[in-house]
């Protein structure tokens, strides 16, 4: 199970809604989910065969994770989430990639949803929040296959360790739904400051959740400190068909 409320089943396609935001054609696409890291070596890129051969790129097949109960339909298309949450500053980059070739694609859709430094997830009467947006939102990738969001670091609640939600759509269709980590140790650090410290210690880390058990270690989020926050990054990979 995924959160310790009770799941809201759903369908596994949106191509009405988001063919509507979007404008995207309908196409073919597989479910398999992977995710992908690219070096960063200074003076060098690439993508494709030569890429791999070459060390500057892996494809490495990332699980599958539901999508939990706070899923909403016709999230905004917008890079900045925040909606005046307060929390510790956190610019998301993430990554598509077609598995197949490691090269990135463009205009796929990445749809991300988390909770607040509280642990409240927006849209829900039972969260108190109905009719609020905040903390969701969907980006569609530039031509190096990346979307970039502002948001701030996740708070926690019972039963689930930090995470943020993501779905990925190429041509209108669901083709990834994952969960996204954070290393506890930074977590840690993250909730020692305000508004995060004026909760209790949290109940739930990485190795303790029943959803990180079951391939999370593969979703961590590569995090940097920058200015006013923190920068976390990943590349996520489907197989088209």
């Amino acid at each position: 199970m995924d959160e310790p409320r009770p799941l809201d089943e759903r369908g596994v396609t949106r191509r009405g809604s988001l063919l509507r935001l979007g404008g995207l054609a309908a196409g073919v696409v597989g479910a398999v989910g992977w995710a992908h890291e690219r070096a960063e070596a200074s003076g060098r890129s690439g993508s494709g065969p030569a890429a791999v051969a070459a060390g500057l790129v892996t494809c490495v097949l990332s699980p599958e994770q539901t999508e939990g109960p706070f899923f909403t339909e016709n999230d905004r298309i917008r890079r900045d989430v925040r909606d005046g949450r307060p929390g510790v500053p956190l610019s998301l980059r993430a990554g598509v990639l077609d598995v197949s070739t490691c090269k990135p694609i463009p205009g796929a859709l990445v749809d991300i949803w988390h909770c607040d430094a509280g642990g409240t997830y927006s849209g829900f009467a039972q969260e108190g929040t109905a009719g609020a947006r905040f903390l969701r939102g969907i980006q569609r990738t530039d031509r190096n296959g990346v979307a970039i969001f502002r948001t701030i670091y996740p708070g926690w609640y019972p039963g689930r360790t930090v995470h943020i939600h993501v779905r990925v759509y190429v041509g209108g269709d669901i083709v990834h739904t994952g969960q996204l980590y954070f290393p506890d140790a930074l977590t840690d650090a993250v909730f020692r400051r305000v508004p995060y410290s004026r909760r209790p210690a949290r109940t739930t880390r990485n190795p303790s959740d029943a959803l990180y058990r079951n391939g999370g270690s593969r979703s961590l989020l590569k995090l940097t400190r920058n200015v006013t926050g923190y920068a976390a990054r990943i590349t996520m990979g489907v197989q088209l068909r």
